[in-house]
């Protein structure tokens, strides 16, 4: 049941102090909580814009750092750092409050800018990367919780769509704002550019944003074995998942066997079981279990997880395809999959304004599972040869179909808690959703790599390729699907005789690449059946207004059970 149906019994200690309490922050002046909106939303957008812009630039960064083979490292130290600390920032912003722990995240955040900016070598970009990505972490999980703050589940909607919308603009002009800057100015401004818009939201930050939830908890009362214990686990757990996505000088991903992979994934799962044997005994749990008994709350975050395995292959495989077949530089790759971004942005949208208008969101959100699997399936289709218009058809059924579940599941996970817990259930939700969409990159990769060795002998033959060349060439799969199909190794090792053969060696590693990323939307539609599965199991609750969370949160101040009835009638 939601808690707005069960009736709530919450201790002395949990009481809000005097001042802002969440409920009491959906009354402000409309102005003001705009001014706070776009705040917040700023700090969004410069989180997420920058991982697109480093990725432009880091191919000029390692050249000058020369520092390729930590190239992967200055990705995933911020990936790595941002994903662990998401559940510690939500329970923390519950216990002290949104607005000190999101200047601290975004302080974090900009000392890691200026630094990465700053770097004369390789290791140090690595270690001021994961202070960025320390700050990174708050970012999301506080943004979306103090968004909630602000607006009833029945508002709700219409603004945490926004959520979306930045996330798709980010990947829209990220490309251009990275390679405009590192071809005009300099890498290191990729970096110095956050610090301005930085400092120019924390400014409206301490200005407009009341002190929101905070709670009389003892610091002696946290859950610091708890913090351990899921950073000793999240951390090998996460690395083994790096490790598998990582691809080698050869093209060649790691084996899921590989001490690396599996190894390392298995010692964290050890350390998390531990660690949730450890929150059920907890006092101030950051990841409280008791809110996994409530059949919706469990489904949501199962439908979240599974959704993020899907969401993400497009994003990341599209622009190699782009890249490797269609020969299209890094910077425009990125414009060509508009029609993904454009979905996702007006699905989400969309889909908040319809929860908002509507009150309701399970058969919202069930459409949207829908048009997600027929938008993945579509791409099962995908060769060489595929026309550019039906391509982004494809793209923009399946941008459509993931919005409605960044937007929705938002909604929906917040609607099902009390006000002081909703930090805690969104950072649980937002790491999550990066979980799988890790699991889902790894899963990904692994499937493209292997589908690429098994299509590619067939495809060479197709071209005409002499089959006694074929399995030489099989060897070197891992180059055959880089950018460039390896023309200049090809050049290097084939016999002057065999070299008119490239052209055909090259058209055959390209549709057998079409194919096997392709293949790889599979993933994409089973993940999606598991998450309309889930969205099929959800209830339709009504969506609460602020006078009821008003009424609630009166209740729950003065230690009283609080019916629904009661919360109705007023």
């Amino acid at each position: 049941m939601s808690a707005v149906e069960q009736p709530q019994q919450v201790d002395h200690q949990a009481k809000t102090e005097s001042g802002a309490s969440p409920a009491s922050l959906m009354f402000l002046p409309p102005r003001t909580k705009l001014a706070i909106l776009g705040a917040i939303l700023l700090t969004m957008f410069l989180a997420s814009l920058d991982q697109t812009v480093v990725g432009t630039a880091l191919p000029r960064i390692i050249t000058e750092l020369n520092g390729a083979s930590l190239y992967v490292w200055v990705v995933s130290a911020y990936l790595l750092t941002s994903t662990v600390t998401v559940p510690i920032y939500g329970k923390f912003s519950d216990v002290f409050g949104r607005k000190v722990m999101l200047m601290i995240g975004v302080s974090l955040f900009l000392l890691g800018s200026w630094l990465s900016g700053a770097s004369q070598n390789m290791t140090e970009l690595v270690v001021f990367r994961a202070i960025q990505g320390l700050g990174a972490g708050a970012l999301f999980p506080i943004v979306i919780a103090t968004i909630a703050d602000l607006y009833s589940p029945r508002e709700r909607g219409r603004f945490q769509g926004l959520f979306g919308a930045v996330f798709g603009l980010s990947f829209i002009v990220g490309p251009f704002i990275g390679g405009w800057i590192t071809d005009h100015v300099s890498w290191h401004w990729v970096f110095y550019v956050n610090v301005p818009f930085g400092i120019a939201s924390l400014a409206v930050l301490a200005t407009v944003l009341p002190g929101i939830g905070r709670r009389r908890a003892s610091a002696r009362d946290l859950d610091y074995l708890g913090i351990v214990l899921f950073t000793a686990g999240v951390v090998p757990f996460m690395l083994g998942l790096t490790n598998k996505g990582n691809v080698s000088s050869t093209g060649q991903l790691a084996s899921w066997t590989d001490p690396n992979v599996m190894g390392l994934i298995a010692v964290g799962l050890a350390i998390l079981v531990v660690f949730l044997f450890v929150e059920t005994r907890a006092k101030e749990p950051i990841v409280p279990l008791d809110l996994f008994r409530g059949r919706d709350y469990s489904v949501s975050m199962a439908a979240v997880f599974v959704f993020g395995i899907a969401m993400f292959a497009a994003v990341l495989f599209m622009p190699r395809f782009y890249q490797t077949v269609r020969g299209i530089s890094a910077t425009a790759s990125g414009y060509y999959i508009w029609p993904l971004l454009v979905g996702l942005m007006g699905g989400s949208i969309g889909t908040g304004l319809l929860i908002s208008r509507l009150g309701r969101y399970k058969w919202l959100m069930t459409g949207g599972a829908v048009v997600m699997v027929i938008g993945g399936f579509s791409l099962t289709h995908l060769t060489a040869g595929i026309s550019d218009w039906e391509l982004w058809g494809m793209m923009l059924i399946l941008g459509l179909g993931v919005g409605p579940s960044m937007a929705g599941y938002t909604v929906v996970v917040q609607n099902l808690v009390p006000m002081d817990r909703l930090g805690v259930a969104t950072s649980t939700l937002t790491f999550l959703r990066q979980i799988g969409a890790s699991v889902g990159l790894a899963a990904a990769g692994t499937v493209f790599s292997s589908q690429f060795a098994s299509r590619l002998p067939t495809n060479l033959a197709e071209q005409g390729v002499p089959q006694t060349l074929i399995p030489q060439l099989v060897k070197l799969s891992g180059v055959l699907q880089n950018v460039g199909n390896g023309r200049s190794l090809l050049e290097h090792i084939l016999p002057a005789p065999l070299q008119v053969l490239i052209p055909k060696v090259v058209a055959g590693a390209n549709d057998a690449l079409a194919l096997a990323i392709g293949d790889l939307f599979w993933i994409t539609v089973m993940a999606g059946l598991l998450g309309l599965a889930c969205t099929l199991t959800l209830r339709d609750l009504p969506l609460r207004t602020a006078r009821e969370l008003r009424a609630q949160a009166a209740g729950i101040a003065e230690g009283e059970r609080v019916p629904q009835a009661a919360v109705s009638e007023t």
